[in-house]
Parts: structure tokens; C-alpha cells; sequence
């Protein structure tokens, strides 16, 4: 396992979620096809406190799907205590220990400036220690037809 990019988008210039959404869709799309992985791993959606946060996490979280579907890219989502226990052994650990082990497993010395970078990474290397089989991961898909079929409700 290869830390290869590590980063996150700045949409804090941009003022509405519209614009923010399709910044998002361009950006997995570029990576996609700068990268050409085969899969991609997401936090699955979380219950949080504050509706109109989550609902906003819940759009972002679809247009990344989207992008990589329409690439034929294969989607795994794994519940965030999930993602924590692969990396930390404690499914409860803060974003800074799941940094900070993640450090010692790839071996790179900067903390990044935000730990949004590292909870995604921390996604990528649970989706790798998890690749001998779907351990904590709820949904794959394979294409637009595997989301449709998983997903009928999703659908009008």
C-alpha cells in the first residue's frame, strides 16, 4: 500500500451548494481519470445532529457516486465505526488518532491541514485492509444498473 495524493476540495469560494455539487463532480471525475482506479470506497451516510448538514453531506456524497459510476468505476461504502476500527482497533477514535495511526501505516511525516484528507484516506486504506472480502462494507455497485436494482425507491 502506496500513499500516492492526498487533499481535499475547497469549495469555500464558491457560494452556492449548486456550484459546490458540480465542483465536486468534476473534481472525482478528473481524479478518476488521472488515477483510472478500479474501485472506490466511501464513508457510508451517518445520522448526525444537524438535518440540513446531513442533507447536504447525503447530495455531495450521491454526486461523488454519480461521477464514479458514470466511469464505471466500482462503489464499496463502509459505515464510519467501521472505517475507525480498521484503522485504530477502537470504532469510537478521534479524527486525530486515525491521522495519527495512519501516519505510522503510510509513513508520511505532515499532518494535513485538514483532517477531512485523512478521514478520506482513512476510507481508502479500510477498503484495502477489507479487500480479501466486503468486512464492514454494506453496498457495492457495479454500474448504473447495480445502483437502479439495489436502490428502486432511489429511483422516479
Amino acid at each position: 500500500m502506496e500513499l500516492i495524493s492526498l487533499g481535499t476540495i475547497d469549495l469555500s469560494k464558491l457560494e452556492s451548494h449548486e456550484l459546490k455539487l458540480k465542483k465536486i463532480f468534476e473534481r472525482i471525475t478528473y481524479l478518476i481519470k488521472e488515477y483510472k482506479p478500479q474501485e472506490c470506497a466511501l464513508e457510508a451516510p451517518f445520522h448526525g445532529k444537524n438535518v440540513q448538514s446531513m442533507l447536504k453531506l447525503g447530495r455531495a456524497q450521491g454526486v461523488a457516486i454519480a461521477a464514479a459510476i458514470t466511469l464505471d468505476v466500482t462503489i464499496t461504502e463502509y459505515a464510519p465505526k467501521r472505517i475507525k476500527q480498521s484503522i485504530t482497533g477502537s470504532g469510537n477514535a478521534s479524527k486525530e488518532q486515525v491521522a495519527a495511526m495512519l501516519q505510522q501505516i503510510l509513513k508520511f511525516k505532515e499532518t494535513p491541514k485538514y483532517l477531512d484528507a485523512t478521514d478520506g484516506l482513512a476510507v481508502a486504506v479500510c477498503h484495502h485492509f477489507s479487500s480479501s472480502g466486503p468486512l464492514g462494507a454494506t453496498k457495492s455497485y457495479k454500474g448504473w444498473g447495480d445502483f437502479i436494482k439495489a436502490n428502486p425507491g432511489k429511483v422516479k
